[in-house]
């Protein structure tokens, strides 16, 4: 299922219930994957690649609100996307809503207009 929200258009990606606050939910919306990532209830959306060198992002550890790339190990704020010790690197940020447990995912970045 898709809906467009403005210029925005974003497809139905997971249950909102299926997303655990221990391991994100790795999803395709549109031409990326995305990790969904659940802190103290509040979703939050990033391409599924690490910007260092490419690390599936959402297979990382995490540890409330970080998660660890598990390549290299670089690590990210979930909640705003900035790495953790420097601010030289983010993840790429989608824009999520949850209607009736349901989870819609936009189908482009946030930065790609």
């Amino acid at each position: 299922m898709t809906d467009t929200i403005g210029e925005k258009t974003y497809v139905r990606v997971a249950a909102r219930a299926g997303v655990s606050e221990r391991s994100a939910s790795i999803v395709r919306a549109g031409a990326y994957d995305v990790a969904i990532f659940s802190v103290r209830g509040e979703l939050y959306a990033y391409e599924n690649a690490c910007p260092h060198q490419g690390g599936p992002i959402g297979e990382g550890i995490v540890d409330g609100a970080t998660v660890t790339c598990p390549w290299h190990a670089w690590c990210f704020d979930v909640r705003s996307g900035k790495m953790t010790l420097g601010d030289f690197a983010a993840l790429r940020r989608f824009d999520l809503y949850v209607e009736h447990d349901a989870v819609f995912v936009a189908t482009e970045p946030e930065d790609a207009s």
